[in-house]
């Protein structure tokens, strides 16, 4: 089935503000060739984003950050996350250009190569939001401090950790961010081959 195999009965804002939710009315298709009853179903529209995971492939070290995040407080969780850097595409904006000016906003490191992971839809059941994964090069040396944008109100720590002690960090639920999760696991099937193309 496709997007031909899903009608829209309604579509309407019904919030807007730092974010915006859509209201869809909408049948699709069944796997049995019929339809399904209406469906009613708000939707998130955060916008799409791009996710880079630093890596030193001389050193063997991840770049990683860290900040407050309101959506982990609010589901009763430690609202300071470990995650990758990541930021929102803006319009006119190319996926690449985000992901080199995110780095260097919220951690101060230049990006020396770029190597594309996967496109992915964060929460498909409530929002359109997809990020668009990364493994940038860096040198581990500039990877330290606190960044971050003042009128975007972010406090952002960077540090640096051996990437099998960050691997340890998912297996032991310190890190809870799922593309943090996707990336590093991807990079530990990924580290010879990187390691070997950007020595």
């Amino acid at each position: 089935m496709d997007r031909g195999d899903v009608e829209i009965l309604a579509k309407d804002t019904v919030y807007k503000g730092y974010f915006q939710i859509d209201r869809y009315r909408l049948r699709h298709r069944t796997f049995d060739g019929g339809w399904t009853r209406e469906i009613v179903r708000e939707i998130f529209e955060r916008g799409h984003a791009v996710a880079v995971l630093l890596y030193d492939p001389i050193t063997d070290v991840v770049g990683l950050i860290e900040q407050f995040r309101t959506g982990a407080y609010a589901a009763g969780l430690a609202p300071w996350l470990i995650e990758t850097v990541a930021g929102i595409i803006e319009e006119g904006e190319s996926p690449d250009e985000v992901a080199r000016r995110e780095v260097t906003e919220e951690t101060g490191c230049t990006v020396l190569d770029l190597e594309f992971i996967s496109d992915s839809l964060i929460s498909a059941g409530g929002s359109s939001e997809t990020v668009r994964l990364y493994c940038g090069r860096v040198d581990a040396s500039t990877i330290a401090g606190v960044h971050g944008l003042e009128h975007e109100g972010e406090d952002i720590r960077v540090f640096a950790v051996p990437l099998d002690e960050a691997v340890a960090m998912v297996k032991s639920g310190r890190i809870t961010n799922s593309v943090a999760m996707i990336s590093l696991l991807w990079l530990v099937t990924e580290r010879e081959r990187l390691r070997a193309k950007w020595r």
